[in-house]
């Protein structure tokens, strides 16, 4: 039998599919390094796009902050607005309301009593004054109670002064001015 050397070509064939193992292998490796590439720029260009748009947010809520505190301002104003209109408003209504409160006093003077002093602190009224007797004083407290732009008349002080041959009563009385506009404002 003749013998037949079958060992070379074994080993140009293995030789050769090492060759194609290798360059498969080099192959494989490339495409995995340029898929693991073209990733991490997809990636990176993804998360440049989502810093430049969260930028975008930023500047936008900040922009907003600025207006919400605009508005808040403006709020402010316009309440503080509101208020001063709402005091004029309440000036204008109790603006007759003096005129009223001096012709209420001049009527509620009984005669022999003089004032001396008038003080108005919000609707709290102070009378100072002189009467010939104390009586003239209980009179003028009667009228300033059946008085309607006038109530609570409450006695503080009463001295009896004397002046050479006159005896003269120094008082001083408290009331309370009766507001139309506040009764209005009850009202509705």
């Amino acid at each position: 039998m003749p013998t037949i050397n079958l060992l070379p070509w074994r080993a140009e064939l293995r030789q050769k599919r090492k060759k194609e193992f290798l360059t498969a292998l080099l192959g494989t490796v490339l495409v995995g390094g340029l898929l693991v590439y073209a990733s991490k720029l997809t990636v990176q260009g993804w998360i440049s796009e989502q810093n430049r748009r969260n930028e975008l947010l930023r500047s936008e809520i900040a922009e907003l902050d600025r207006q919400i505190t605009e508005i808040e301002g403006l709020e402010s104003q316009k309440e503080r607005l509101l208020a001063r209109m709402e005091i004029i408003d309440r000036l204008q209504r109790s603006r007759p309301e003096v005129v009223h409160l001096f012709d209420e006093l001049v009527n509620a003077t009984p005669e022999g009593v003089y004032l001396t002093e008038v003080k108005q602190q919000q609707s709290r009224i102070e009378i100072k004054g002189s009467a010939q007797s104390s009586t003239r004083v209980s009179a003028l407290m009667r009228n300033i109670d059946s008085s309607e732009w006038l109530r609570d008349p409450g006695l503080d002080v009463v001295e009896t002064v004397a002046q050479g041959p006159a005896r003269n009563s120094q008082f001083t009385v408290f009331a309370q001015q009766v507001s139309r506009a506040d009764e209005a404002e009850a009202v509705q």
